[in-house]
């Protein structure tokens, strides 16, 4: 399932693996965050994603044209973790917005976890 966008030169067809993968890179820009993190925790312990595996931190749901982006992010210590979530949700959605033409109604970040910065 996923987004389909019609013109006069024909159909353009934008999955919800490739929308989790732009999310998942805009996030990973933001100044604050450490990295993304797996959907699911497991015995307590939160690991980093690699680049490769960003799409596994996001979960996209699309439904009548409009967007929904949970992430699943690491922050680092000593940082205002509203802010950088704030920031993480405004740089998610205008990207989705500009270079994908999707209509995003929500972007939720949750935070796995907080790691100092090296």
């Amino acid at each position: 399932m996923g987004n389909t966008i019609e013109n006069d030169l024909g159909r353009i067809n934008i999955s919800e693996e490739v929308v989790a993968n732009l999310a998942g890179s805009v996030a990973v820009e933001c100044y604050g965050l450490i990295g993304m993190s797996p959907r699911k925790i497991t015995d307590g312990m939160v690991g980093l994603l690699k680049r490769e595996n960003l799409s596994r931190g996001v979960e996209v749901k699309i439904e009548g044209g409009s967007v929904v982006v949970d992430l699943y992010v690491v922050v680092g210590y000593g940082i205002k973790i509203s802010e950088v979530a704030a920031n993480v949700m405004e740089r998610v959605k205008y990207t989705l917005e500009s270079s994908a033409k999707l209509k995003v109604t929500a972007v939720n970040v949750n935070v796995q976890g907080v790691r100092f910065l090296a």
